[in-house]
């Protein structure tokens, strides 16, 4: 895979969105860019494809609902195909009864049966929360001091649990903050300026992303790490512990499977509706028509999501991040600082969760600085964003 004499040449690992805007961007910039997945097709988790029997389009590795307030990635996506508005309206069963998530004034007045105001609702958290002036140490106690223990025990303790297999004592705070609480009725899961799904799905962007004559793509192809020498530098966005080959262990995710049902007409009535219960072994319910309300399916298919810990021929899908897995990723990324010429990029690159537009603006940070490090001659770095930060 030698170019000219001369050619400047990178090589990517990952078609994901990670890999397509890099490889894009680089191309753009006069390289040569070789791009490899070990998957066969492009867009990574977010690929989505048309159902055969329904003819319903499919977000194969979950649910994906694009959205951001960064007004660079979404007129830059936007290059490359049509977003759809699509506020994403989140239930949630709990206790045999059905709520809106996050949680706002109509999901606080239906759970108690009040009326509360806006200022009543927020005097009502401050009586019912718990807990002193210290830092909450764990998810359950942000919880209790957020919402006190009946809203945390219905919404949370259960759909925790199982997405996590640990206790919420066991989960850092900081999760809990990517949900909101709202003292009005704003149902809108998101608080992104834009909002939207691509029309013809996730794979015809990153295909277009990709589609440029200084690309060239290797499906079903792992990037060998004995070619380094033939490419001026390295982008991997694949996991960082398989970079090396696991020699250290390897960096614990939580996987999902996911059982398909197939049925006539509309079988929930939502895109995603969430399961509260412990009980209840699946953690939620996607049904893939109710992304793309501009279409009109008779038929429909649901799929149980259930989260459990990821094997070795698993899907990763959520890093972990607790304990050991963080000890373990500090001695991945002392290794990735000894490389000369690799950058490791995006989710499984740096073993953060991240969605797609934090993707997207990494990816777009990083073309640009490599642009600039080639330019003045010094050495493009391990990492752009640090993964121990």
């Amino acid at each position: 895979m030698r170019g000219e004499a001369g050619q400047k040449r990178i090589a990517v690992a990952g078609a994901g969105f990670s890999g397509a805007v890099l490889a894009r961007q680089l191309s753009e910039a006069g390289y040569r860019v070789d791009v490899f997945d070990t998957r066969p097709h492009v867009a990574g988790n977010c690929h989505t494809a048309r159902d055969d029997k329904t003819g319903v389009m499919l977000h194969t590795y979950g649910p994906h609902i694009f959205h951001t307030s960064n007004q660079r990635v979404w007129d830059y996506i936007r290059r490359f195909g049509e977003f759809v508005p699509f506020v994403n309206r989140v239930k949630t069963i709990t206790g045999g009864r059905v709520f809106s998530l996050p949680l706002n004034l109509l999901t606080i007045n239906q759970f108690f049966g009040r009326t509360f105001s806006p200022r009543e609702a927020e005097a009502f958290f401050a009586e019912i929360g718990e807990g002193g002036d210290a830092p909450p140490a764990n998810f359950e106690e942000q919880a209790l001091r957020l919402m006190g223990r009946d809203l945390y025990e219905a919404f949370f303790e259960g759909y925790t649990t199982k997405q996590w297999g640990v206790s919420p004592t066991e989960l850092p705070a900081s999760i809990l903050k990517r949900l909101p609480v709202r003292f009005n009725y704003d149902d809108n899961y998101y608080a992104s300026h834009f909002q939207g799904i691509p029309r013809d799905g996730y794979t015809a962007i990153v295909e277009k992303l990709l589609d440029h004559e200084g690309v060239s793509v290797f499906l079903g192809t792992r990037l060998d790490r004995a070619a380094i020498d033939d490419y001026d530098h390295v982008f991997c966005s694949g996991p960082i512990d398989a970079w090396f080959g696991y020699g250290d262990g390897r960096l614990g995710y939580r996987t999902l499977d996911f059982v398909r049902e197939d049925h006539e007409g509309d079988y929930q009535g939502n895109a995603v509706i969430n399961y509260g219960d412990r009980s209840v072994p699946w953690t939620r319910i996607s049904e893939h028509k109710h992304f793309a309300p501009w279409e009109t399916h008779e038929k429909t298919v649901v799929f149980k999501e259930y989260s459990r810990l990821c094997d070795e021929q698993d899907t990763p899908y959520y890093p972990i991040r607790l304990t050991e897995e963080k000890a373990l990723l500090s001695r991945y990324v002392a290794r990735a600082r000894e490389e000369s010429k690799v950058t490791f990029v995006g989710r499984l690159g740096t073993y953060r969760y991240i969605d797609m537009h934090v993707t997207i603006a990494e990816a777009l940070d990083v073309a640009e600085r490599f642009v600039a490090h080639r330019a003045d001659g010094t050495p493009m770095p391990s990492f752009v964003v640090d993964p121990l930060g």
